[in-house]
């Protein structure tokens, strides 16, 4: 894979570019934005033009200000507990993620303005970051192969010429993965084909969200959704980004603050248009990377492409995005992860520091808040002689 050692990608340039592998790695996040867009869209009913516009032009802010492959991604805790609780309880309501994505936009743009989240970061150490990372590489993986059993045939087809082609600066690997899924797609279900000719193009424009917003809602949004996902955020959205993006972009670097203020400033946008919450994920990065991407040029790309589709094909993105086959999706998400986990390869000589990033690897693939917690005390005992392996 094009990125995978830890030394920085020497080949990126200070401004962006648009060329055909920045398009290529525009699309290396797919495995997972489009899973989410859509459980957002499908099971909660919110507002497609919302979504769409809101991840639009953060992208497309984040892509012209950072000028490296930086992420903006869904906040994958959030989404996954508001999918659940609507079809389970339906307590949980648009509303509900709005007033989840304020409340999230608040509490880090505070985090990051008072300097608080670079004095927390400070505070976990490098066995830990390498072993979220690590984990997250991994979860990444395993979520793939999940997803790639819906249609082995697809995945190792779709899989099989990925890698052939990754690296090849001629035909970028997720063009023709793309492709494939897209063919396959039709073939499977042709009506999908039907309904897109069908669909009318329609402009929207943007409206404010929060103006019907109750306090029950609010208490939902803020204590089901948005507190649980703090720590998550902390370990892959703050710090790993942070490292991920300075390792291998050291001439553009980023600080802790920064990316809280980013991820603040984000999620107050996003609620006041009807988004859903966002942040800025490690697995983003390596998803880009690993198709081809090397400035902020494939981020402004794929938020110009969410804008086109919010402003004028809201109402069918929906049967857009299920053109593509979980099995290709899942293909996308696996080779993110192993983009990820290998930039995180390089272990603590100690013992007992490979203990620790082993453990928090291991947690950090069911729950990254978890396995960010368990690794500090871990890391704390093991300098304490209390944990022998």
């Amino acid at each position: 894979m094009s990125a995978s050692s830890n030394t920085p990608l020497t080949d990126s340039a200070p401004h962006n570019r648009y060329d055909r592998m920045e398009w290529a790695g525009a699309f290396g996040d797919l495995g997972t934005l489009i899973p989410f867009i859509a459980a957002y869209i499908g099971v909660l009913k919110m507002n497609p033009f919302g979504v769409l516009f809101a991840f639009g032009i953060c992208m497309l802010v984040c892509g012209l200000y950072y000028k490296t492959p930086f992420p903006v991604q869904p906040m994958k805790a959030i989404g996954a507990v508001a999918a659940l609780q609507a079809v389970q309880t339906a307590v949980v309501t648009p509303a509900a993620v709005y007033s989840a994505t304020l409340v999230t936009g608040v509490i880090w743009l505070l985090l990051g303005v008072t300097g608080l989240v670079s004095r927390v970061a400070r505070l976990v150490p490098p066995p830990v970051i390498i072993g979220i990372v690590f984990g997250l590489g991994f979860g990444f993986m395993l979520q793939g192969v999940t997803m790639m059993q819906t249609d082995w045939l697809i995945a190792v087809i779709g899989g099989s010429g990925t890698l052939l082609l990754m690296g090849n600066k001629k035909i970028p690997a997720m063009f023709v993965l793309l492709a494939f899924g897209a063919a396959v797609g039709v073939v499977q279900n042709p009506e999908l084909l039907t309904a897109l000719a069908q669909s009318n193009i329609g402009f929207h424009l943007p409206t404010f969200a929060l103006t019907d917003l109750s306090w029950n809602q609010f208490f939902v949004g803020a204590v089901l959704l948005a507190l649980p996902q703090i720590p998550l955020t902390l370990g892959n959205a703050v710090i790993a980004i942070k490292e991920e993006n300075n390792r291998l972009f050291p001439q553009r670097p980023v600080s802790e603050r920064s990316v809280s203020i980013s991820t603040g400033f984000m999620n107050l946008f996003s609620a006041s248009v009807g988004g859903v919450p966002m942040c800025h994920g490690a697995g983003g990065m390596a998803g880009h990377i690993a198709f081809g991407a090397r400035t902020g040029g494939a981020v402004v790309i794929l938020g110009a492409v969410l804008l086109m589709l919010a402003f004028f094909f809201s109402d069918s993105v929906e049967v857009l995005f299920k053109l593509f086959p979980t099995a290709v999706l899942g293909v996308i998400l696996f080779l993110t992860g192993a983009q990820l986990a290998l930039g995180s390869s390089v272990f603590p000589a100690d013992r007992g520091a490979r203990v620790v990033v082993l453990l928090t690897a291991a947690l950090c693939m069911w729950n990254v808040g978890a396995g960010f917690v368990v690794g500090v005390v871990l890391h704390h005992l093991q300098q304490r002689g209390r944990m022998q392996m």
